[in-house]
């Protein structure tokens, strides 16, 4: 579904001229006068990750200064852990483009190799106690389903990059778009099938909602921790960059409206009705228009500096964000991961012929309604009963 979600938003992004595509940019083709109020909600949304991120890397980094036999009183502060975090993120979440952020990706992706092996190396292991008979079940019902639902959704949630993703390729043909989504989704699956399969056959019904801990403290746990924490810690750039472009569309938005300057130039005719269709065909060949847009270095240190800044405060005095993140999951990323596509290419092709992605279209954005309704019920429900 997830995966469907970016092939759809991957439609849209070819509806936009030259290589400026957005979801700012496809809201005012399809919904002119949400679009300020789409870009808001995709900007808090990884704002709040953003910060998911910091207080992880707090928490993780005492554990293992301890275990490393470093157990000072500065070491196993959190707070002096999330400033060195935010000191060490600094050049990188001032890059402009999503491609300068390819190293240090490609060192979180070894971190996630390493969680890999470690579990299949715990599960294999000839010395490994046997389960006791029937802890181990193919399925069961909980009604906890619906609040533990949004961590599945965010997990595959990377939508907010998809159109930094098109306008950056190389070579941003169809035919490329859809293999980078088929590996980035397909390769993301696998990995959580095996971690999560291997971890609840080695632990059965007893395996805590965090693996790690159900290990045995040792150097290639704690080494694995660290590989997390690496991990965490480079992916918030991957949150600050689009949060940045979303706050930049507002900011530029209502300034535009406040100062009465011209908008985005819309691709249909004025004295159209607003559902007429895009007359830009969505071609599947590589565009090879520059990027239109360019963000004034002012406005991106402003921007970067203040969104580093408030993370920076929140992290500090939230300990923890475990219900927050479920409201994010619940609503912000099911709207991104599902909303959002469905809609936005129904209202591109809502004057064509049914065709069966315009089925799609429809089907997946109520799935996301179906998700949102009854996951943010749920969590509200708990959050009444105090069930926290």
């Amino acid at each position: 579904m997830s995966g469907m979600g970016l092939y759809l938003l991957s439609r849209c992004a070819r509806r936009t001229p030259g290589r400026d595509s957005s979801f700012f940019a496809v809201s005012k083709l399809t919904y002119p006068k949400a679009a300020l109020f789409f870009d808001a909600a995709i900007a808090i949304k990884c704002f709040g990750v953003s910060i998911s991120y910091l207080i992880i890397f707090g928490d993780l980094m005492p554990e293992i200064a301890s275990a490393l036999g470093f157990p000072t009183q500065l070491l196993l502060s959190r707070g002096f852990w999330i400033t060195v975090a935010i000191v060490v993120l600094i050049p990188l979440n001032f890059q402009r483009r999503l491609d300068a952020l390819k190293y240090t990706s490609f060192t979180a992706l070894l971190a996630v190799v390493y969680l890999f092996v470690v579990v299949a190396m715990f599960y294999f292991t000839p010395t490994r106690k046997p389960l006791p008979k029937g802890d181990v079940v193919l399925s069961k019902w909980s009604k906890e389903f619906f609040t533990h639902l949004p961590v599945f959704v965010f997990a595959f949630t990377c939508h907010q990059n998809i159109f930094s993703v098109y306008n950056e390729l190389r070579d941003n043909s169809s035919k490329q778009v859809n293999g980078t989504i088929k590996l980035s989704i397909g390769s993301a699956c696998a990995v959580y099938q095996w971690i999560a399969i291997l971890g609840y056959l080695t632990f059965g019904s007893k395996v805590a909602p965090n693996l790690l801990t159900m290990y045995d403290n040792g150097p290639v746990i704690t080494f694995c921790r660290l590989s997390i924490a690496i991990l965490v810690l480079f992916s918030y750039p991957l949150q600050c960059h689009p949060a940045r472009n979303c706050l930049d569309k507002v900011i530029t938005g209502i300034w535009r409206a406040c100062s009465k300057e011209p908008t985005f130039e819309a691709i249909v005719d004025e004295d159209e009705a607003d559902n007429a269709p895009s007359t830009i065909a969505a071609s599947d060949e590589a565009t090879q228009a520059p990027v239109v847009h360019v963000m004034s270095p002012a406005k991106h240190i402003s921007i970067t500096f203040g969104l580093m800044l408030l993370s920076y405060v929140v992290s500090m005095t939230v300990t923890s964000l475990d219900l927050v993140l479920s409201f994010v999951g619940s609503t912000g990323s099911t709207s991104i991961s599902f909303i959002l596509p469905g809609v936005f290419y129904y209202k591109m092709h809502q004057n064509t012929r049914w065709t069966r992605m315009k089925v799609v279209s429809v089907l997946i954005a109520l799935y996301g309604l179906f998700v949102l309704v009854f996951c943010l019920g749920a969590n509200i429900s708990r959050v009444i009963n105090g069930d926290l």
